[in-house]
């Protein structure tokens, strides 16, 4: 499912997310057909391959919406994914300037409003977790690349960016140097 989170699979279709099945399957046969290669087998290699990498890209698509199971549980990434993007960010904060609670063993921040935002240990190793996997499923890490994740405030509506370097030292990998 990694297509899942680097294109909509239903604008690959060239569908919206409440067509039917039939519907699904009536947009992927018209354009399996349009890029199939053998259809393509005349053209100049530029446009034959451009024509297989939008081929792959539709049966990819087909694969997962045309599961009842998979079109679930892409739909749900979908609408998760939604919500986190569509978040209104008060302001960005790096991790570094965060105090790390040893205690609760989280990341805190304080907000405007007098409350606080933060971050576990865990949240963070998550999300690395997830961007690791994303790019190695897309074969491009990019050196120096930040992290980051959406935190809103215990007592306001605020939120905050709260990014990182991809390659930062955690407070329990400090403790053990």
């Amino acid at each position: 499912m990694c297509e899942a989170q680097k294109k909509d699979l239903y604008a690959v279709l060239g569908a919206s997310p409440s067509d039917s099945v039939q519907q699904l399957r009536h947009r992927y046969q018209q354009l399996a057909l349009q890029y199939h290669p053998d259809r393509l087998r005349g053209e100049c290699s530029s446009e034959a391959d451009a024509g297989v990498k939008k081929f792959l890209e539709v049966d990819a698509a087909w694969r997962i919406l045309s599961d009842e199971d998979t079109r679930r549980q892409y739909d749900l990434q979908r609408r998760a994914q939604e919500l986190k993007q569509d978040w209104p960010v008060d302001s960005t904060v790096h991790l570094e300037d965060m105090t790390w609670d040893q205690d609760e063993c989280v990341y805190t921040y304080c907000c405007r409003c007098g409350g606080g935002f933060s971050v576990s240990e865990e949240e963070v190793e998550e999300e690395e977790t997830q961007k690791r996997q994303q790019d190695e499923e897309a074969e491009e890490t990019v050196e120096g690349q930040h992290r980051g994740v959406v935190v809103c405030c215990d007592t306001c509506s605020l939120s905050v960016y709260v990014t990182w370097s991809s390659h930062r030292m955690t407070p329990t990998s400090k403790r053990h140097k």
